[in-house]
C-alpha cells in the first residue's frame, strides 16, 4: 500500500471552466428534475393512499430519521470532507493512490454503518422516542413507528456508501448518474405503495420495504461505474489497523467531525421541528413533510445541484492556490442562484394552494389538509434563497479545509431555530416551526457570506446587485400576473383536469414574464 499521504502535483488536473461548471450543473438538474417529477408522482400517490393521519405521520418519522442520518453524515458532513480530501488524490494523477484512499475510507465508513445499523436496531425504542416524544401518548401509534423504523433505518448504511460512490464519480467530473440515482428510490417507494401495500395486514409497512430497497438498488447501480472508472469499492481490513491506517482516513475524520454541524444546520432544524411537531395535533408532521417537499423541488434544481458541481471546482481552484478563479466562481453561483430562486419563490408563495391542490388534493388528502399544509409551504418558501445560498457558501469553507467557522455558525443558528420555534409555535402552530426554520437558515446564510470576506476577501460583485435588482422588478410583475390570474380563473372545487389546464398556462407565463 502507498505511504503517500497528500499528493503534491495538482497540475495534471485543470481546473474545471466555466463552461465546464455550467455542463455539470445543467447535466445535475435534468437529472434532478426527472427525480423531483418522479417523487411528485410518489408523493401524489402517498397521499391518494394513506393522506395526513395516524400511519402517514408514523412513515414520515420512520423514513426522517435515517433520511436524516443520510443528508447529516453521508452527503453532508461525509462529502463535505470526502471531496476536498479525494480531490487531492485526484489532482495528483495517481489512479492507484486514488484507489488505495477509496478503499480504505470505503472499509472504515462500512464498519462504522454496520454498527450504527445494529445499534439502531436494538436501542430503536428509544430512538423513536427521542425523535418524536408526543407519539409515546398514543401507544399504537409509537409502536407503529417503531416497527417501521426498524425496516427503513438500514437504508442510512447503503445510503451512505452511494454517497462516497457518488462523491467518487463527482471528483471525476462524471455527474450524471449520481443525479439520476435518487429516481431510483421514488421507484421503490411507488412500488412499495402499489404493489407491496395492498399485500400486507399494515399497508403503510409497503412503503417502510420500498424504503429499504431503494437503498439496495441504488448502491447497486452505481457499483460497475466504480468498477469501470478503476476504483472498485472493496474492503481493505488491514487499514482498521492503528500501525496501517491509510492517511486519508485521519485526514477524513479531522474534518468531518466539526463539519456534522457546520453543513448540515438546515437538517438539525427539521429534525426540531420533528421532535416539536410530535406534540401537535395529529397530521402536522405530514403537512410539513409535503410542504418541505415542494420546496426541495427548486432547491434541488439549483441549490443543490449547484453546490454539488462547484464543490469539486473550488477544492481545484484551492489545490491550484486560484483564489481570484474561486471567488469568480462564487459570484457566478450567487448571481444564479438569485436569478432563478427568486421568481420561484414569488411563485410558490403566491400559488401554493392551487399547486398543493393540483398536486395531491385526491384520495385522502382533502381541502383542509391542502390549506393546513399551504400556511407551512408558505413558511418554508421564504427561506428557498437561503437555503440555496448556504448549499454555495458552505463548500467554499470545507474546500479549505475550515471547518471551525461554519461549525460556529451552525451552533448559533440551531439555537437560534429552537428559540424562534419556541416563539411561533403557539400562534402559527406547524407553520410557527416551519417559519422558525426559514429565518434560521437566512441567519446562517448571512454569517456565511459575512465570514468569506476575511476568509477568501470574498465581497458581491457589482453584477450581483444589478442582476438582484433587474430580477426583482421583472418578478414583480409576475407576481401580479399570477395573483390576477389565480383569483379570476381558479376554482378550488374543479375537476384536476380543469385545474391541470389552468395552472400550467399560468405557470409557463409566469415564467416567461
Amino acid at each position: 500500500m502507498s505511504s503517500e499521504s497528500v499528493p503534491s502535483s495538482p497540475s495534471s488536473a485543470p481546473v474545471p471552466s466555466r463552461r465546464n461548471l455550467m455542463r455539470a450543473m445543467g447535466t445535475i438538474s435534468l437529472f434532478t428534475l426527472l427525480s423531483r417529477i418522479m417523487g411528485f408522482i410518489r408523493d401524489m400517490v402517498l397521499a391518494h393512499h394513506f393522506g395526513a393521519g395516524m400511519g402517514a405521520d408514523a412513515f414520515f418519522v420512520a423514513f426522517k430519521l435515517p433520511n436524516f442520518l443520510r443528508r447529516l453524515f453521508a452527503e453532508g458532513a461525509f462529502n463535505t470532507a470526502f471531496i476536498p480530501v479525494f480531490s487531492d488524490y485526484v489532482a495528483s494523477g495517481n489512479r492507484e493512490a486514488a484507489r488505495e484512499a477509496a478503499q480504505a475510507i470505503f472499509t472504515a465508513l462500512t464498519v462504522i454503518l454496520l454498527l450504527v445499523v445494529l445499534l439502531g436496531q436494538l436501542f430503536m425504542p428509544f430512538v423513536v422516542y427521542i425523535a418524536a416524544p408526543g407519539f409515546a401518548e398514543q401507544t399504537d401509534k409509537f409502536q407503529l413507528t417503531v416497527d417501521l423504523t426498524r425496516i427503513t433505518f438500514p437504508y442510512i448504511l447503503f445510503i451512505s456508501l452511494v454517497a462516497m460512490a457518488s462523491g467518487i464519480l463527482n471528483c471525476y467530473n462524471k455527474f450524471a448518474l449520481p443525479a439520476l440515482n435518487p429516481l431510483l428510490l421514488n421507484l421503490c417507494l411507488i412500488f412499495g405503495a402499489l404493489i407491496v401495500a395492498p399485500q400486507l395486514d399494515q399497508p403503510i409497512m409497503g412503503l417502510a420495504i420500498g424504503v429499504l430497497l431503494g437503498g439496495i438498488v441504488q448502491l447497486a447501480m452505481l457499483w460497475p461505474a466504480l468498477k469501470q472508472l478503476g476504483i472498485p469499492l472493496k474492503m481493505r481490513w488491514q487499514t482498521l489497523s492503528k500501525e496501517h491506517r491509510h492517511p486519508a482516513i485521519g485526514r477524513l475524520l479531522s474534518l468531518m467531525g466539526p463539519s456534522v454541524l457546520g453543513v448540515s444546520v438546515a437538517q438539525i432544524n427539521l429534525l426540531v421541528d420533528l421532535f416539536i411537531a410530535s406534540w401537535l395535533p395529529a397530521g402536522s408532521i405530514s403537512y410539513l413533510y409535503y410542504a418541505d417537499r415542494l420546496v426541495e423541488f427548486p432547491l434541488g434544481l439549483i441549490g443543490i445541484a449547484m453546490g454539488t458541481a462547484i464543490l469539486p471546482s473550488f477544492s481545484a481552484r484551492v489545490a491550484h492556490n486560484d483564489l481570484d478563479g474561486l471567488r469568480h466562481d462564487l459570484d457566478f453561483a450567487l448571481r444564479l442562484m438569485l436569478f432563478i430562486n427568486i421568481p420561484a419563490t414569488a411563485g410558490l408563495l403566491t400559488l401554493r394552494e392551487p399547486i398543493l391542490s393540483l398536486l395531491f388534493e385526491r384520495g385522502a388528502f382533502n381541502s383542509e389538509i391542502t390549506h393546513l399544509t399551504a400556511n407551512a409551504l408558505f413558511a418554508y418558501g421564504l427561506g428557498l434563497s437561503a437555503f440555496s445560498a448556504i448549499k454555495i457558501a458552505a463548500p467554499v469553507f470545507y474546500s479549505l479545509k475550515d471547518t471551525r467557522t461554519p461549525v460556529r455558525i451552525a451552533i448559533i443558528c440551531m439555537l437560534a431555530n429552537i428559540l424562534f420555534s419556541l416563539l411561533l409555535l403557539v400562534p402559527l402552530q406547524h407553520a410557527g416551526l416551519a417559519l422558525a426554520t426559514s429565518l434560521s437558515a437566512f441567519l446562517n446564510a448571512g454569517l456565511l457570506f459575512y465570514h468569506l470576506r476575511s476568509k477568501v476577501g470574498y465581497r458581491p460583485g457589482t453584477s450581483v446587485w444589478t442582476l438582484f435588482a433587474k430580477t426583482v422588478v421583472a418578478t414583480s410583475v409576475m407576481t401580479l400576473f399570477l395573483y390576477w390570474s389565480q383569483t379570476t380563473f381558479w376554482q378550488p372545487a374543479a375537476s384536476t383536469i380543469y385545474k391541470a389546464m389552468v395552472l400550467l398556462p399560468i405557470l409557463l407565463t409566469g415564467g416567461l414574464l
